[in-house]
């Protein structure tokens, strides 16, 4: 049976901005899916200990107040999380994500901000995985379609509904879910198992990366460099 028949594990963060190296957690969700149902999740509200710019709250909707009066402790979320998606790999459970170097890359930032141990540490020096991200693998499987790859555009493409864009455990659902469809669209991903599908995402995102950079330097921005690093990105450099 196909990964996208079995157990699968969405993941997504809403945050006080795009940089993930300097964002913060806001909100966080992991949910557990099997046969694009929802079987189970969890989601934390946190209080970034930083100001929420009003464009964030613009997208997600979660204030200041809310987040002082309702949230628990930044640190605590990023623990608790990092707890719940290391008992899935643990468990040889795949975790989606949509656009995965972002959350991941964040999650990692919050775990070092607050001196809580890593992922890789949490998983006894092992690398994170599998990681299944839709993002990445639509891109190699229809990397001539027109359009944008945002979630909500992926979804109207693959036909899944996303009921509430940017709240964390509507976007987690349906990164699951365009996964699933992505998978029974194109099967040759289906019949990759979840760790070769994690390297094959490596390559295939790596590969854009150059094709990226090589655009930008095109059009003029000689000294654009496109981090080729996937699932994490680099916490120490500032690329695009």
């Amino acid at each position: 049976m196909s990964w996208h028949h079995e157990l699968l594990i969405g993941f997504d963060l809403e945050t006080t901005g795009t940089d993930p190296r300097e964002s913060r957690i806001v909100t966080a969700a992991v949910i557990e899916v099997r046969g694009g149902k929802a079987a189970g999740h969890r989601e934390w509200l946190a209080d970034p200990g930083v100001p929420i710019p009003a464009e964030a709250v613009a997208v997600h909707g979660v204030t200041d107040e809310r987040a002082a009066t309702h949230g628990r402790p930044a640190d605590e979320v990023a623990d608790a999380v990092a707890t719940v998606l290391v008992d899935h790999w643990l468990a040889g459970v795949p975790v989606v994500a949509y656009n995965a170097t972002f959350d991941l890359t964040l999650l990692s930032a919050e775990l070092a901000r607050y001196g809580l141990p890593s992922l890789r540490e949490r998983l006894g020096g092992a690398e994170p995985g599998p990681v299944i991200d839709p993002y990445t693998i639509d891109r190699s499987v229809d990397r001539y379609r027109r359009g944008k790859r945002h979630l909500g555009a992926v979804c109207e493409e693959y036909g899944v509904v996303l009921d509430s864009a940017h709240d964390a455990s509507a976007d987690a659902l349906a990164a699951v879910l365009v996964a699933c469809a992505i998978a029974e669209r194109h099967p040759k991903v289906a019949t990759l198992g979840p760790a070769e599908l994690h390297r094959r995402q490596i390559e295939w995102y790596a590969e854009w990366a150059a094709d990226f950079q090589g655009f930008l330097r095109r059009k003029g921005k000689e000294e654009a460099v496109v981090d080729p690093s996937w699932p994490f990105r680099d916490l120490t450099t500032a690329t695009h």
